[in-house]
């Protein structure tokens, strides 16, 4: 497993559980030590627990040389960063190039080179081509198998996924691939066989629905508001429509994390280059950036339209909850248009505050939630933990210098903030 950040660590150690050998490599000598001595680069839950025992059965293991771990692999997966390059918003395929490169002149007999990292259409032939220059007497193929985890229920998702997709164009690696995930098959998780270039496509349209559910709800939402409508049940109502599905549909702050900005930035660009324009997600993308920010305007509003010298309470900084992930998170535009405006944040995640802090440098952190909202003048929900669904809204109400509460994830009951004597304020309700 080349790259031992998100991806390559779950996965690895999700091979190495169902009995595989695992070499997790990272050029980051000082994120290798760490995971030698038990400490985790990410917090995922779970994840401490499952690495330990896999490591304890000298199943996984961990280093900074490349070639240590490609020279008896059967398969070697390519999990690198593939950010988005500033000035176009493409994939910075670099770190995928070098490590192909590496990759190449590492392998030694039939070995299966697998891009799990998302990259756009196309990058498998340029694997292949790298590998090629690299080692021209190499026996190898290429595949492309994407990944579909969802931070903070990344273990469950590689272990009970919906659908395992293989593209690849050589019947022997194809065979390859089949073994490696066995063990799921046996679990009856379909795998889908496509083509290289199919399968690399399916992550992008994959994410690019998925945000577009996000961003449809959350317009919605806004119509909610104009017309007195509660938008959780409108979407239930669509959503118990088994050809729409009720995932997705939670109206917010719009979306954020380490996927859905890049690579719907990276689907238009390929879009772009291929003359094949994609004018939902071109909005999508647009109408995300916008209601970000205009969260923050919402804040303002429910305190009165001015917040110079007032004091805010943030519940949550990083993009969704279970995770410490501040890739694009909500959390920093909202901030930003408050900070902006001259009020003080003082803010609270339970697990984020340290990704945090060089992006909000400007904030004041609280250990706790209750220690954020004392003597507040408002509070605003932004990250919904389970460990903020049951605040003591009583004390919430004693301890803000103002009564106000703006749920931007809609997890309190309005009725029950209201009857503890505070003003409420949710998004589409």
């Amino acid at each position: 497993m080349i790259g031992s950040g998100y991806v390559g660590l779950v996965s690895g150690a999700c091979f190495a559980d169902f009995g595989h050998d695992v070499y997790c490599v990272d050029k980051d000598a000082g994120k290798i030590e760490r995971l030698l001595a038990g400490v985790m680069p990410i917090y995922e839950p779970g994840l401490d627990d499952l690495v330990e025992r896999n490591v304890k059965a000298g199943r996984l293991r961990f280093t900074t040389t490349l070639a240590e771990g490609v020279k008896d692999a059967d398969a070697v997966f390519i999990a690198v960063g593939t950010p988005s390059r500033r000035g176009d918003g493409h994939a910075d395929l670099s770190y995928v190039y070098a490590a192909a490169k590496e990759i190449g002149e590492a392998i030694t007999g039939y070995t299966v080179v697998v891009t799990k990292s998302t990259v756009p259409v196309g990058t498998g032939d340029q694997v292949e081509r790298i590998i090629r220059e690299a080692n021209p007497d190499a026996e190898f193929g290429v595949v492309s198998n994407p990944e579909f985890l969802r931070e903070g229920a990344a273990i469950d998702d590689f272990k009970r996924p919906d659908r395992i997709v293989i593209g690849s164009e050589d019947d022997r690696a194809t065979e390859v691939m089949r073994q490696v995930y066995r063990p799921l098959y046996l679990n009856q998780a379909p795998i889908l066989v496509t083509g290289r270039r199919t399968a690399e496509l399916i992550k992008y349209a994959g994410n690019a629905f998925l945000a577009t559910k996000i961003t449809f709800i959350n317009e919605i939402a806004d119509l909610c508001e104009k017309v007195g409508a509660n938008v959780q049940e409108v979407a239930r109502g669509i959503g118990l429509d088994n050809r729409i599905g009720s995932k997705f549909l939670h109206a917010g702050p719009g979306y954020g994390g380490s996927c859905f900005p890049k690579d719907t930035l990276a689907l238009l660009k390929t879009s772009q280059d291929y003359e094949a324009p994609q004018r939902i997600v071109e909005a999508v993308v647009a109408v995300n950036d916008t209601r970000k920010r205009a969260m923050g305007r919402k804040v303002i509003h429910a305190m009165g339209g001015e917040v110079r010298g007032r004091t805010v309470a943030v519940l949550g900084l990083a993009f969704k909850q279970n995770t410490d992930d501040m890739r694009d998170s909500p959390a920093i535009a909202v901030i930003q248009a408050l900070t902006d405006a001259g009020a003080h944040v003082r803010a609270f995640d339970p697990e984020a505050a340290e990704q945090a802090r060089p992006l909000l440098p400007d904030i004041e952190y609280a250990t706790g939630p209750y220690e954020a909202i004392d003597g507040a003048d408002a509070l605003v929900v932004v990250t919904p933990w389970d460990a903020f669904r049951a605040l003591d809204l009583r004390r919430i109400a004693g301890m803000l210098t103002q009564p106000i509460v703006v749920d931007l994830r809609n997890i309190f009951d309005p009725g029950e903030v209201r009857a503890a004597g505070l003003t409420y304020t949710g998004v589409g309700r």
